[in-house]
C-alpha cells in the first residue's frame, strides 16, 4: 500500500523528562508504542524518529529502524519532516511516540481514509462525554463540518453553544476531542521540508501545529473512533498507565 509510520519519539519534556524512556513493567514506554503499531497490517514499514542517541541505542536494542534528527526541530511533525527524503513512501502516519495504548485499529482507519480520500491529513476524533474534559485545555477539541472535515482545533471548547450554561453542551451537542494520529500525504510534509509551510499565526497562539494546515488552506479529514488517546505527560500520567497496563498483563 506504499505507506509507512513514523513515531517521533523527543528525549526532554519539561514535565516527565526522558519519559520516553520510562520504565512500565520491564520496557520502555517507547517499546509499546512501537510493539502496538507493529500490529497494523496495512503498513511497508515502521520506523522512529529521534534527536536521541539513548534512544537509538534503546529502539535498536528491540530491534527497531531509527532516524537520528536534529534536537532542534519543534514538533514531531517537522522532526518526520527532516526524513522525508529517505522515506519512499506516497503515505506516511504520525503516531506519537507518547501513548503507550495506542490502538492498531484506529491507525487502520486512518490509512483506510488517508489512501481513498484526496484530503491533504486524516485524524480521528473520539466524543467528548464529560464536562470536565470539554474544559481542559490539554483536551484538544475539534470543530467539524457536516463531512467530517475539521474546521479548527482549539484548547477552548469549540463550538461556543450560546445561550446554554457550559455544563448543559454535552446534552445538547456533539463535542469532539482531537487523538494524536496525523496521516500525512508525502507532499505536505515536502512543503514543510522545503520551508513552503511555515509556522502561522494561530499555531502559534494555540500551540496546535494542525491549525498551520487549516491556516494555509489544507483540508484536514477527520474519523471517528470511540477510542480515546492516553498520553503520558506528567509522572500522574505514568503512573496511571503503569496501572493499566498492568491490569491487562
Amino acid at each position: 500500500m506504499s505507506v509507512c509510520i513514523v513515531i517521533p519519539a523527543r528525549l526532554q519534556s519539561h514535565r516527565l523528562p526522558r519519559k520516553m524512556l520510562a520504565e512500565i513493567h520491564g520496557k520502555p514506554l517507547l517499546r509499546y508504542i512501537y510493539e502496538a503499531v507493529s500490529k497494523v497490517k496495512s503498513v511497508d514499514a515502521v520506523y522512529i524518529a529521534t534527536d536521541s542517541e539513548d534512544i537509538q541505542t534503546v529502539a535498536n536494542n528491540f530491534g527497531a529502524r531509527v532516524f537520528l534528527t536534529d534536537p532542534k526541530l519543534p514538533s514531531g511533525t517537522a522532526r518526520i519532516a527532516s526524513i522525508v527524503n529517505q522515506l519512499e513512501y506516497p503515505f506516511i502516519v504520525n503516531v506519537q511516540g507518547d501513548n503507550p495504548l495506542t490502538d492498531p485499529k484506529v491507525v487502520e482507519a486512518v490509512i483506510a481514509e488517508l489512501v481513498k480520500d484526496k484530503a491533504d491529513v486524516v485524524t480521528p476524533v473520539w466524543p467528548i462525554r464529560q464536562t470536565a474534559d470539554l474544559t481542559d485545555p490539554a483536551v484538544v477539541k475539534v470543530a467539524r463540518a457536516s463531512d467530517g472535515r475539521a474546521v479548527y482545533f482549539s484548547r477552548s471548547p469549540v463550538p461556543f453553544l450560546r445561550d446554554y450554561p457550559i455544563g448543559e453542551w454535552l446534552k445538547k451537542e456533539k463535542y469532539w476531542g482531537h487523538y494524536g494520529i496525523y496521516g500525512y500525504r508525502r507532499s505536505l510534509l515536502e512543503a514543510i521540508a522545503a520551508d513552503r509551510l511555515p509556522e502561522s499565526r494561530i499555531e502559534q497562539m494555540e500551540k496546535l501545529e494542525q491549525l498551520r494546515f487549516l491556516e494555509a488552506g489544507l483540508t484536514i479529514q477527520t474519523i471517528e473512533t470511540d477510542s480515546r488517546e492516553i498520553s503520558v505527560d506528567t509522572p500522574e500520567d505514568l503512573e496511571y498507565v503503569r496501572k493499566l497496563i498492568g491490569k491487562m498483563n
